[in-house]
């Protein structure tokens, strides 16, 4: 994939994760009244969310590794994944990295989870980051961990700072590894744009 495609699957990916924070946001203004930097970080305890993320996304990063190593179904996934890598830049690859992250917190950890709690939130997150046949099972269970994960961290912290960075490390390191794979400076059709309009991971896939 190249010219015209590339760039219509860039602009797309881009646009639905745009929509995703928007809603995001709409929805987290309407539970809350209005939003301010404590809705990402704790003035004064910044360093507790970066450490955090960091901390998580090692925990995600590990748990995937060992999913690889033992489970037969996520080799195979990474091999269906590595099918759909399109030769976008590192730049790009890394910059939906970042947005798919923020845009999925936002919206499944910040508004979703606010409505319905965070055991319905990381359940629905793990359904929609499923996918036809044996493999993409373990991409639904790898979400189902990230999503009670971070959520547990979102209940108790009530700011999303910590768990978009964790998300965002998931993603920018499972895409790199990917575009190492396939040989390119390419980028990952991650979740939600593989499925036309659904959210990750680790593939980041959380």
């Amino acid at each position: 994939m190249s010219g015209a495609p590339r760039r219509s699957f860039y602009v797309v990916a881009w646009i639905f994760y745009l929509v995703l924070a928007i809603a995001g946001l709409l929805w987290l203004g309407a539970q809350r009244g209005a939003l301010g930097v404590g809705l990402f970080v704790e003035p004064g305890t910044i360093w507790v969310d970066l450490g955090a993320g960091l901390a998580l996304a090692a925990i995600l990063l590990a748990l995937w590794w060992g999913m690889r190593r033992f489970m037969p179904s996520a080799r195979a996934l990474e091999g269906e994944l590595a099918a759909l890598v399109t030769p976008l830049t590192t730049s790009e690859a890394l910059a939906l990295a970042l947005i798919s992250a923020v845009a999925e917190e936002l919206f499944f950890r910040g508004a979703l989870q606010g409505a319905i709690g965070f055991l319905p939130a990381a359940v629905l997150f793990a359904l929609l980051h499923g996918g036809p046949g044996r493999a993409f099972r373990a991409w639904g269970l790898f979400a189902l961990v990230g999503g009670l994960t971070l959520g547990l961290y979102v209940a108790e912290r009530e700011a999303l700072g910590g768990a978009i960075l964790a998300h965002a490390l998931v993603n920018g390191v499972n895409l790199l590894r990917l575009v190492r794979q396939t040989g390119g400076g390419a980028g990952l059709l991650n979740c939600a744009t593989r499925q036309g309009a659904k959210p990750g991971g680790a593939r980041k896939e959380t």
